[in-house]
């Protein structure tokens, strides 16, 4: 496989022989005076373009002072320029999307006209404006159309909207701005999304640099949403240019201080429910040949993440981000960029009453063992500078690396045995980092028909993980039970049981849950082990996984966009080299064509993709090679794997419609079929959560969205989706086997039949509020898959081994939850409700047994494909109100607003007793006042 790679890498730079001849001779310099003189005020990153030109009059000479203005309805993006002495304008950092131009200058007629952004080439545009007279109409060119002729379904966010939407999450705000604005996208707790029914199956490319690794704040720090100008979120079928995790890539633009020749930043700060403050501060300053960028935030927060109680305690956290791009013209075809970020942020793991632990005594010493008191701390680096020469007038070369490490450190209680709690039997102190470093180089050339790119990465992630438990739970491993079947501490061995001075023990019978001596040996809850039970090599206490690999991965792709009258054809292929604990290499060809119905504002389109879906770098070592630990093995549930990447075949269908001047409507038809589906499980309730494998999985569903652009103040968008998330057994890598291996296919916890997005606001326009505006969300879920909620059936298509009889009747036995966790599922026996600290009967009637929280299916219908047990439904509301603009000042301007998560206190779940993460209540009602100045 290494002999493989370097021959790919020696081989290489042949793949840009696949691009189309250039038309000029590539000199290392722009071809032209005009084409010079725009390369020399251009910088782009990876994922932004650059307009430039020059506006003269009918003669050629040039208008200086002109207003350039280039604008995106369909997102809200708005960039204005004056053209020079010379008549020459740049606008850079423009993210990948149509245009409209237009240009104006007193004494001329005004033209418009339409500019595709669609590559690193830059657009030089010469705009001669006609002479007004009294007859003079504007010269518009294609008009605006708020439609694209794209094989791909996507969703464009600039910064306007990233400024003022009302999002839930503070530590994971760019997560909250994807859930609330994509269709496809399923909510969940802790800032985590499943994009388009997969698990974390996502992306972010960062101005170019890839980040596949998961992004939920429990995981890692999220860059900062202040440093993003616009998203484009892929939701179709991803081009050849995406890789690893594509059922959702977020391609992000960030903020550039290129141009702003004067000074211009902010200072925030707000304050609001549970004791949360925020402090941020940017500032964006530069040159025509320079700039810099810099955003800095910190939060401290009572509420960092999502409990599994709808109260809130012992969830305290902060986090503390600067980001950093630096953009440098370094020769008049040559310029460069470098983004830096670091991130800190320590939080708590929340309680749950049972965890409070009242009345616990060590079962060791006897004394009181408090509440659990287990915390994490996440350190994030990123650096990423690339260089962008452009060849000539057609043609762009980029090249970067990239360099970006996660340090996750979990600490347990003080006292180990108040980690003990029902789902968790250890406790657990971990140290991990993921370092993922790279080199990518890409060709982009852009020559009448074609937009075509070429490319090539070369990444390696280097993986550490060092965890160290001990048992906690007595009954795990107990040696000895007592006449009624309970453990008895205070044991090394079965043989000690039947001492005379313990005339009602006896040993563990071997046929229930037999005694595993080398267990015992990191057994905290019994004395310390001697050389009598097998201990004697061993360190007794805490066991220790010490894990350690290097994945590497060599991906090369081809593409091209060609356009032919209304059509446009998107024609590429990839190629994945990967080699991690298993090693796999797959050819990924991508097609799609687009058909602009120009008479009707219609765009028809279909496209098809093959992905190789790599697996989850986090705690990888742990699931793939923990089997081969006889301590693991023992633990947890075990299905040793190297874990294969995933196949996937994928197929989009679609189409949007530009429904008069301001509404759009665009919507797709999903498909995916994956050999080698993946999704996580979790040690406990720790953040040690770990990647399995199953045999396939099948993903229908749909997505909509509908845009209304501004229009007399008022803008507003809304998404519609359904996204299935089926699953087949067998499990065949990973520990922990999260479902029981039924027949037929399963849902997975993160399967939702249906949800939606309204979000509407509107800008006062009138003196004088005239820059007040008023944001609306309505989010509606209809519930995620609980597949832990009790439920009668014992069929042959069911799966509720809780199923019992009381009386003759069908009855449900709830033995196997504390009154807390009934309570937190809202369980209802009859008209007995249970409470966190009384539990319900041991075994209630099916029919009586209903619940507030989560549907149960009736009495003999679940099914594990077609009617599993859900959260219910929820709807959410938010509120926020605020002005940009309260003095109405030229240079100095204060801002405020109010933000009002969760308007109606809505008492909800996001899962329950899920197998990735537990337990988790939506955010309880949360009010937020923010003040700004900006200069």
């Amino acid at each position: 496989m290494y002999s493989s790679i370097r021959r790919a890498v020696f081989l290489a730079p042949a793949i840009f022989l696949l691009i189309p001849p250039l038309h000029a001779q590539s000199t290392g310099k722009a071809v032209g005076p005009k084409a010079r003189a725009a390369a020399a005020k251009a910088s782009q990153s990876g994922t932004a373009g650059t307009v430039s030109g020059y506006v003269t009059d009918p003669s050629g000479a040039a208008i200086p002072g002109a207003t350039v203005v280039l604008v995106d309805a369909a997102t809200g993006f708005t960039r204005t320029m004056i053209s020079g002495p010379d008549g020459g304008f740049t606008v850079t950092n423009i993210p990948f999307n149509p245009y409209r131009l237009t240009v104006s200058a007193p004494g001329f007629v005004e033209s418009a006209q339409t500019v595709a952004v669609r590559s690193l080439v830059p657009i030089n545009q010469t705009i001669a404006l006609a002479i007004a007279t009294s007859n003079s109409v504007v010269n518009v060119q294609a008009g605006g159309d708020l439609i694209e002729t794209d094989p791909t379904f996507h969703t464009d966010l600039d910064r306007t909207l990233i400024d003022e939407l009302p999002v839930e999450s503070a530590t994971s705000s760019l997560s909250s701005i994807v859930t609330l604005t994509t269709p496809g996208v399923s909510a969940d707790s802790n800032g985590l999304f499943h994009g388009l029914g997969d698990h974390a199956e996502n992306a972010f490319y960062l101005d170019g640099e890839p980040i596949t690794d998961q992004q939920s704040k429990v995981f890692s720090n999220q860059v900062p949403s202040d440093a993003v100008q616009s998203m484009e979120v892929i939701s179709g079928a991803p081009t050849a240019e995406y890789g690893e995790k594509t059922s959702l890539v977020a391609v992000i633009t960030t903020r550039s201080g290129q141009g702003v020749t004067t000074p211009h930043g902010d200072v925030t700060t707000s304050y609001g429910t549970f004791g949360t403050a925020t402090l941020g501060a940017s500032l964006a300053y530069g040159g025509t040949r320079w700039g810099n960028f810099i955003a800095l935030d910190g939060l401290r927060t009572g509420r960092f993440l999502d409990p599994a109680e709808f109260a809130v305690f012992h969830d305290r956290g902060n986090e503390e981000n600067v980001f950093d791009r630096v953009d440098a013209q370094l020769s008049q075809a040559t310029s460069i960029h470098t983004d830096a970020q670091y991130s800190r942020s320590w939080f708590q793991t929340p309680n749950t009453y049972d965890t409070l632990n009242t009345g616990v005594v060590d079962p060791v010493a006897g004394k009181p063992v408090g509440q659990a008191d287990q915390r994490s701390q996440i350190g994030t680096l990123d650096f990423a500078p690339t260089i962008t020469h452009v060849i000539n007038d057609n043609s762009v070369l980029n090249a970067g690396a990239f360099v970006r490490r996660d340090a996750y450190n979990y600490y347990p209680s003080n006292n180990p045995f108040a980690d003990y709690g029902p789902i968790q039997q250890e406790t657990l102190r971990q140290f991990r980092t993921l370092t993922n470093t790279g080199l990518r180089a890409d060709y982009s050339y852009v020559h009448g028909a074609h937009n075509a790119k070429a490319g090539v990465t070369y990444q390696s992630t280097f993986l550490n993980e060092n965890d160290y438990l001990g048992i906690v739970d007595p009954t795990l491993n107990a040696p000895c039970l007592n006449a009624q079947g309970q453990p008895i501490n205070g044991f090394n061995n079965p043989s000690q049981c039947l001492f005379p001075n313990q005339p009602n023990t006896a040993a563990n019978p071997a046929a229930t849950k037999p005694f595993i001596p080398l267990l015992g040996c990191f057994d905290l809850t019994r004395p310390t082990a001697s050389s009598n039970d097998g201990c004697a090599s061993l360190t007794a206490g805490n066991y220790a996984f010490l894990g350690h690999t290097d994945v590497k991965l060599l991906s090369m792709y081809v593409q091209d966009a060609i356009t032919k009258g209304n059509f446009l054809f998107s024609l590429g292929i990839r190629g994945d080299l990967y080699n991690g604990l298993a090693v796999a290499r797959m050819p990924e060809p991508r097609v799609g064509i687009a058909y602009n119905v120009k008479k009707t504002g219609t765009v028809l389109r279909t496209s098809y993709a093959r992905t190789m879906e790599t697996p989850f770098n986090e705690n990888l070592v742990l699931s793939s090679r923990g089997c081969n630990s006889a301590v693991i093995a023992d633990l947890i549930p075990c299905v040793p794997s190297n874990f294969n990447p995933g196949q996937r075949n994928e197929f989009h269908a679609g189409l949007q419609q530009q429904l008069g001047k301001h509404v759009v409507v665009n919507g797709d038809y999903i498909w995916k079929y994956t050999h080698n589906g993946y999704d996580f499980s979790v040690l406990g309730a720790t953040p040690v959560t770990f990647p399995i494998e199953w045999k396939n999985s099948k993903i229908p569903g749909f997505a909509i969205g509908a845009n209304l652009t501004q229009t007399h103040g008022f803008t507003a968008f809304v998404t519609l989706s359904s996204v299935a998330a089926r699953f087949f057994s067998p499990q065949i890598g990973g520990l922990g086997t999260t479902v029981g291996q039924v027949p037929g296919p399963f849902r997975i916890d993160h399967d939702e039949r249906f949800n939606s997005t309204v979000h509407a606001q509107y800008s006062l326009q009138r003196t004088p509020l005239k820059n007040a505006y008023l944001g609306f969300n309505m989010r509606f879920d209809s519930g995620n898959v609980a597949g832990q909620v009790p439920c009668y059936g014992v069929g042959p298509t069911n799966d509720c081994p809780l199923s019992t009889t009381l009386g003759g009747q069908p009855a449900i036995n709830l033995s196997g939850l504390t009154a807390d966790e009934e309570f937190q599922a809202g369980l209802i026996c009859g008209n007995i409700k249970a409470s966190p600290t009384q539990a319900l009967p041991a075994t209630c009637l099916a029919s009586q047994l209903t619940s507030s929280l989560v549907n149960i299916p009736a009495p003999g219908t679940e099914n594990d494909d077609h009617n599993p047990p859900r959260i219910k439904p929820r709807s959410l509301f938010d509120l926020s109100l605020g002005d940009d603009h309260l003095f109405h000042s030229p240079k100095h301007e204060m801002s405020a607003r109010v933000t009002v998560i969760n308007l109606s206190n809505k008492y909800a779940l996001y899962n329950f007793l899920s197998t990735f993460s537990g337990t988790h209540y939506v955010t309880p009602r949360s009010i937020t006042g923010e003040i700004g100045f900006h200069f």
